[in-house]
This record gives C-alpha cells, structure tokens and sequence, in this order.
C-alpha cells in the first residue's frame, strides 16, 4: 500500500491540468472557462469566511532587471484601484467589512488574501475582484511604496542570519540568484516606475495563472456561483504564461565553496551550508524524504543533535528544505559555541559523512518524525484562515493532487527512500558553506584555517 501512494505521487504531477483533481473531504473544485480554478473549502467552525488568490509569480519570475518588482506589485495591490481610487478608500472599505487583510510574495507564489464576515462574502469577492483585475499605479503612490518595501529589505540586512543567506545564495544560485531571492534588489525597487508593474501584471496576472480560495462558513454551490459570476468575465490571457517566459533551469553547483564574510553585527558566529535538492517536476519522492529526514534530524534523541547541541558544540543546528517546483535548497544552519568552532566545524562535517548510513537513525525516529509532519498538518487545517494559504502553496509549487496525498505519500516513505535522497543530492555533492562573524572573534579563532580547509562531505 505504501508504495501504491508514492506511485500516485509520482502521477500526480504529470495529470492534466484540466482533470479533477483528488481533495480532502470538505473540499471542493471547479474551473471556470476562462482558466480561473476555484477551491472552497467548508468550514463551519467560525462563522467567518476567507478568500485568497495566489497567482503563479515571484522570484523565480524575476531577471535581474525585475529582481523585487513581484514585492512591489504585492504592496501596490493595496492601494488604488477601479473601484477604490485610492488607497484612503481602499483602506476604508476593509473597515466597512471588517477585514483582516495580507499579502505575501515568495519564490513561486504570490497572494493576497481577505477574512472577515460570512455574510459578507459577495462584498468580499467583489474588493477582491477589484484589486486583482482593475489596479492603478499611481506615481505619488509608487513613491510612497517604494521606501517601504526597501525598508523591509534594510531590516533584513541588520541580521546576521540574513546577510550569509544572501552571501551563501548568490554563491549557490549564481547568475541566477535574482530568481531565489524574493525581497528583491535595492537599485530595482527604488527606481521602479508604474510601467514597470504593468509589465508584471500583463505577463502573470491572468486567470489561467490564477487559484482563488474561498475557505470558512460557507456553502460550496453558492461559493461558486457567486464566485464566477464576478469573475467570469476575466479574460483569459490565451497563453500559457510559464510557457511564453519559461522558467530557466538553475545551473547546478560547479564545486564546493566556503566563505568567511566579517560583520559588526554577529555577536556571535553563525555558519550555513546548502545544498541544491529534489523538486515536485523531478523527484516528488525526493521532496518528501527530505521533510521527513529533516525532521528526524531535529528529534533530540537524534545523533545529530546529540554531537553537535548536546555536546555543547552549538546552541542551535538544523538541516531544512524548501519544497519547490524548481530546485528546492537544502540547508544547514548553526549557531555554534564560538569557543569549539573548529571541533563543531569538524562535527558537522562528519555527520553529514554519516547520514546515510543504515544506522544513522532508528525506525522508532523515522515513525516519530512521521508522526511530527502528521500532527503538523492536521495543527494547520484546524485554523480555517491557513487553510487557503496551505493550499495556495501547493497549487503553485505542486499540484493540488499532491497536496492532496502529502500526508499518505509522506507516511510511506522508507529507510532507502531517505537513503536514496541523501545519495542524490547531499554525500559527496557539491555545496557552499559560509560564515558571518565579527572582526574580533575572527582574529581570535581564525576560522581561515581549519573552516575552508575541511574534507568534504
């Protein structure tokens, strides 16, 4: 049975997009002929209603001449439009209905989403139907915005994680860093102009390219019908977006790479290293081994933890994935005793050497894990307003069919599947490893001679 669940996996995202896809009971599916799929998901618990729209943009959209205009654009969707023209009016109708409102940009996903009443469902769907089709790019408006979305970039950079993201990234993904980074370059945002979102918009902002949620106290065949008669007189963009601007495949890693970035900042030593893993295109079972080893990896019963936390090399360690339709990144991030740096630098190294071997975890730690991802996801499908935003992620860098069978596929994952994965893309591969500490702590230990001379995994 448990391979049976990995084969429909594997299936999952080779299904036309036309097809129905499998849902979790509660949840409900139709595609209006203009390409818009529609979700809703019944939800009684509160009587509130959500709605989302996620469309298939972000970094990975983004050359460098366009590098954090998907942000903006985010940020710009809040503001004027058809109905509400500007964003005092915009503002003043989400107190009219009472709406919690957000929005968010990632590397393939952008969306916006709306909760608040459930008999204000029709109001809801038609504020939505403004902002998504009809935005106005004021330039007194850019120019207010523009700061504001910098600004979130100069906060990012006053952390030290932060700042070796950005120096490990721009080595792991190359010429190609603009498509992993979402925040966006300084140069970019604070010279962007309304053409310029105009651009975003008439290449990404289509219904074909486009998921809308409706989740909470609602009835599905009255979500629906009100749902497409708003928007099913949104043209269709005739093209496949992803086709027309295809997506270019990231550049594998050419050799092993280690830096040494000083900053005033790090008060302590942070280090990372990444690696390029598995994606939903290629190796959906990939995807899931890597969720469940890194979750075996953060067990404290864990060898990993043991060598490096319990033995007081490191305040923090973890090994992460991100899932992804293109080349999910694999990480390591640490916090290490700055005392033990080199005897940390060292462990790390050998345990990544030790990963696959057959005794590296037990079945009990394997269960665990599964047990972990399981109350994970049930934890968010409790909350009605997450619901849309876990599926939205899934649509845009999977399939609704692999949100879907998660939970069974992940459940079926063996030993040599985790084995496999580790084979593929971690023991003996490639990756960058990086390290942001101060100038002081730096002519103390001298991370230079032992940190880019280690053996590698």
């Amino acid at each position: 049975m448990g391979k049976k669940w990995l084969m429909l996996l594997c299936l999952a995202l080779t299904l036309a997009a036309s097809s129905q896809p499998r849902l979790p009971k509660g949840y409900f599916w139709k595609k209006l002929d203009n390409g818009l799929e529609i979700v809703v998901i019944e939800n009684h618990k509160v009587p509130l209603a959500t709605i989302e729209i996620a469309v298939k943009n972000g970094a990975y959209t983004e050359g460098p001449e366009y590098s954090g205009l998907s942000h903006l654009f985010e940020h710009m969707f809040f503001k004027a439009n058809k109905d509400y023209p500007d964003q005092e009016k915009f503002i003043q109708r989400t107190k009219e209905l009472g709406m919690i409102w957000n929005g968010t940009t990632g590397d393939e996903r952008v969306n916006y989403f709306f909760t608040f009443d459930k008999d204000s469902l029709a109001a809801g769907l038609k504020f939505m139907n403004a902002a998504i089709r009809f935005p106005i790019y004021r330039t007194e408006d850019m120019q207010k915005e523009r700061p504001v979305v910098d600004g979130e970039f100069q906060r990012g950079e006053s952390d030290p994680g932060f700042q070796l993201w950005m120096s490990v990234n721009k080595k792991v993904w190359g010429d190609q860093f603009t498509r992993k980074n979402a925040i966006g370059d300084h140069d970019v945002i604070n010279t962007a102009t309304p053409e310029k979102m105009m651009i975003i918009k008439d290449k990404y902002y289509f219904p074909n390219n486009s998921v809308l949620v409706i989740c909470g106290d609602v009835k599905p065949e009255e979500a629906f019908a009100k749902a497409k008669t708003i928007f099913g007189d949104w043209q269709s963009s005739g093209f496949d977006p992803h086709q027309k601007y295809p997506i270019p495949e990231f550049k594998p890693i050419e050799k092993t790479e280690y830096l040494i970035t000083e900053s005033s900042i790090a008060q302590t030593p942070y280090t990372m290293y990444t690696w390029q893993g598995p994606d939903t295109r290629n190796d959906s079972i990939g995807t899931l081994a890597a969720d469940v080893f890194s979750t075996i990896l953060g067990l404290n019963s864990s060898k990993w933890q043991q060598a490096l936390v319990d033995k007081g090399l490191a305040s923090y360690v973890g090994l992460s994935y991100q899932t992804l339709k293109y080349t999910g990144p694999v990480s390591i991030f640490g916090l290490p005793n700055p005392g033990k740096l080199k005897e940390f630098s060292e462990e790390v190294v050998n345990q990544v050497s030790h990963f696959a071997d057959a005794d590296y975890f037990t079945d009990e730690q394997l269960q665990t894990a599964k047990d972990i991802l399981r109350r994970n996801q049930v934890r968010n499908e409790e909350k009605p307003s997450s619901q849309a935003s876990n599926l939205t992620y899934w649509w845009c860098s999977a399939s609704l069919d692999f949100y879907n069978d998660y939970i069974p596929g992940m459940m079926s994952i063996t030993r040599a599947d985790i084995q496999k994965y580790l084979n593929k893309y971690i023991i003996s591969k490639p990756y960058v490893a990086g390290m942001i500490i101060n100038e002081d702590m730096n002519k103390k230990l001298k991370p230079e001679e032992y940190f880019k001379n280690l053996k590698s995994f």
